[in-house]
């Protein structure tokens, strides 16, 4: 059984700990999902690059500031939504596949948005079993109305 941590407190979750899934040949854009929301595996995962990990939803932000420093640029805002961080469990952000030069741009908006998680009291394991549904879907709902745009260019 996977758990979902926070800064303050864990949710006991019965989902696998991490999943990989990219499709390679069926892949429509240049873009990596990166998520800590096995609805949007299920969802997305069998067209898009999704890189799944049952982390917290800081986790989340730190393993996209990881991969931001590596060179690839943010595409999704990671704070988008009108959900506050450590509000919902769940977070999904879009990233791009090719490797360029740091883009300063998308540091300060990662590094803002991790300090955002502080400013907020951890909620995420204060909800009845079936409000994490809710809170997948709103997250899939976010992202997927990026996609027309990312696989537009």
């Amino acid at each position: 059984m996977g758990r979902l941590k926070g800064n303050k407190g864990s949710v006991a979750l019965n989902r696998p700990i991490f999943i990989k899934r990219q499709t390679g040949e069926n892949m429509k854009a240049d873009f990596i999902i990166l998520t800590n929301n096995p609805l949007i595996v299920e969802k997305l995962g069998q067209e898009y690059t999704v890189e799944y990990e049952d982390i917290s939803y800081e986790d989340t932000l730190k393993k996209v500031r990881d991969y931001i420093y590596k060179g690839h640029e943010l595409l999704t805002h990671p704070l988008s939504g009108s959900v506050k961080p450590n509000e919902t469990p769940y977070k999904s952000i879009m990233i791009s596949k090719k490797v360029q030069r740091l883009n300063q741009d998308s540091v300060k908006i990662i590094e803002q948005a991790i300090q955002s998680c502080g400013k907020f009291e951890f909620k995420s394991d204060k909800y009845a079993e079936d409000v994490y549904d809710d809170f997948q879907y709103i997250d899939y709902t976010l992202i997927s109305s990026a996609l027309p745009s990312a696989t537009a260019w």
